[in-house]
């Protein structure tokens, strides 16, 4: 049985977490099918407009599969886990999380690594390396200040504490929390809304965007006039169409 499953959509790839029993927890295995997926992905711009990444049963992942770590099971490379989270955020395509159940250190760095992310009404955040005595290496330390605000992000991995759905959406963590029987149905709403848009300028804005965050205000203006790509292919169809609909 798969680890990871994926199905479109119309336009959408659902990526599903595929361990229930373990509550999603992310072996290196997992990992390595994760990879191809998105790998797949990243050369299907033309038929993928946008990425759901979701987990099975009731929760998103546990974090970190401790156990797969215990029995001597390993990735591929040193750092295979990190450069997936790498490869999730740079994507061409938005990449939404949805989130319910435990979401956990490593499935905290996972989830941050997308975009967007809608929290189901049952979701717990929690960064737990100082529970364990470790120390990152998958991203939180830069993607969460990035995303929360560097007070709050050094309050939440210091205390660890968990932070449920509401909380979530209040200090920036998601987009918005519904409750879990709508969480796939409020995913597939927000990237269909997207889709109606040009997926040239999705693409467009997502690279200018995270481009722009490896720089200064000023560099990063120049930056964007200088990578921006322009008009896109279906630009002249869609002034025709103005108004039409």
């Amino acid at each position: 049985m798969p680890l990871v499953t994926r199905e479109d959509r119309d336009g959408i790839a659902i990526l599903s977490l595929n361990r229930p029993e373990a509550l999603n927890a992310l072996s290196p295995t997992l990992f390595v099918e994760l990879r191809q997926h998105v790998d797949d992905i990243s050369t299907e711009q033309e038929t993928v407009g946008c990425v759901i990444l979701r987990g099975e049963g009731r929760s998103f992942s546990a974090g970190n599969d401790l156990k797969a770590i215990q029995s001597g099971e390993k990735a591929p490379s040193p750092h295979f886990q990190a450069e997936t989270l790498d490869c999730i955020e740079r994507l061409p395509q938005p990449v939404i999380a949805l989130v319910q159940g435990h979401c956990y250190t490593g499935s905290l760095e996972l989830a941050l690594s997308c975009d967007l992310l809608i929290a189901g009404d049952s979701a717990k955040f929690s960064d737990t390396h100082g529970k364990w005595g470790l120390s990152p290496t998958w991203g939180m330390t830069q993607r969460l200040p990035r995303r929360v605000g560097l007070l709050q992000a050094k309050e939440l991995m210091f205390s660890g504490r968990v932070v449920q759905g509401e909380e979530a959406v209040k200090i920036g963590l998601a987009n918005e929390c519904v409750p879990d029987s709508s969480l796939l149905d409020s995913g597939l709403k927000m990237a269909r809304s997207f889709l109606e848009n040009s997926w040239f300028t999705l693409r467009a804005d997502k690279m200018l965007i995270n481009g722009g965050l490896d720089h200064t205000l000023h560099e990063g203006l120049v930056w964007e006039r200088e990578n921006s790509p322009g008009r896109g292919p279906d630009m002249s169809e869609r002034m025709a169409n103005f108004g039409k609909t």
